[in-house]
């Protein structure tokens, strides 16, 4: 996947769908016959925008600069009931999470979650009837047809969820990026001051017998986050779509461990109450700074949840980590 700039959660687009053809007012005309009846074929649809969900595909980036996505027009009837053409689709291949909502209201449309599946954005107009519905017993011959419906122009939204078993949480610095980078395979920047991580990094996690896991560094939250502070709701709403949070704590924390942890899990809460329900694991980390005396009087005021000491720098703890993680998704999964 890439890093950084590369990582787009968000685009604004303008989506015109194509107009539907006109019906045919045609009336059969051959050598045999002067005035035939109605035989005006009806016009095809115009063509719709659609997204299509894709697992191989991770941001929003290749629709950042197509700012107006534009279907075909459908074609009119012919003659001889000959219906038109249908206008050729845009299909837009989008990473799964990704989130539709109209711009103008804000509303949610639909969200793509699986792959291959396929959401109309924005639907094409219907071709219109040919002359041969409109005949009837006392009009034998109409010599008009419907016109097609217009196409639709309207800018949407497109947002990305990360979708993750393993969501980290904690405040800048608490060792999220280097845990990352230690335990998978992704290159998150990383640097000793707050919001290095700006965008969510997502690292594949190896574990036993070949089995894996996926774990996102989501940007720090800061106390004022749910209101908008810091880097507010854009970030937080991708913690939303994780199975298990993990609370990042540093030992070197100028509050208690405890302390730390409810005011992350405050800003959840007052974020989306919904994240209190999801597992909750807890690692002290840079707990190389720590002898065994200090560990064991820090225990008696962690909060009532699986935790583990750990230290990506030195190694420590990590497979005990990654045992307690692997469960707590299992157990997420299984529920």
């Amino acid at each position: 996947m890439s890093q950084g700039s590369n990582f787009v959660d968000y685009v604004k687009v303008c989506c015109r769908s194509g107009k539907g053809g006109a019906g045919s007012a045609h009336l059969h005309r051959d050598k045999h016959t002067a005035k035939g009846g109605p035989d005006g074929g009806d016009g095809g649809r115009g063509g719709h925008i659609i997204l299509k969900g894709s697992a191989q595909i991770w941001t929003l980036l290749h629709l950042k600069y197509r700012k107006h996505i534009i279907a075909e027009n459908g074609e009119g009837g012919g003659s001889a009931l000959r219906s038109g053409r249908n206008g050729k689709d845009e299909i837009l291949e989008v990473p799964l999470g990704t989130i539709a909502k109209d711009a103008e209201t804000g509303e949610t449309l639909f969200e793509i979650t699986e792959d291959g599946q396929t959401e109309i954005l924005t639907a094409g107009g219907r071709g219109g009837l040919g002359n041969w519905h409109f005949k009837t017993p006392t009009m034998q011959t109409p010599r008009f047809a419907q016109p097609g419906e217009p196409g639709k122009e309207e800018w949407m939204i497109l947002e990305l969820k990360v979708l993750a078993d393993v969501g980290l949480v904690g405040f800048p610095n608490a060792g999220k990026s280097t845990l990352l980078s230690v335990v998978s395979a992704a290159k998150p920047e990383i640097a000793d001051y707050p919001f290095t991580t700006i965008v969510p990094n997502l690292g594949i996690v190896a574990y036993r017998d070949s089995k894996s896991f996926v774990m996102a560094d989501i940007p720090g939250i800061i106390e004022g986050a749910s209101k908008g502070k810091g880097l507010g709701f854009r970030f937080l709403r991708h913690i939303e779509r994780n199975s298990v949070l993990l609370f990042m704590v540093p030992a070197d924390t100028s509050r208690s461990i405890n302390e730390e942890y409810q005011i992350l899990k405050r800003e959840l809460h007052e974020y989306n109450p919904e994240l209190m329900q999801k597992p909750h694991v807890l690692a002290i980390t840079k707990s190389d700074l720590l002898d065994e005396e200090l560990k064991r009087e820090m225990k008696n005021d962690l909060p009532k949840l699986p935790y583990v000491f750990i230290s990506s720098v030195a190694q420590q703890g990590l497979v005990e980590l990654k045992d307690i993680l692997w469960k707590a998704i299992n157990t997420e999964t299984e529920s």
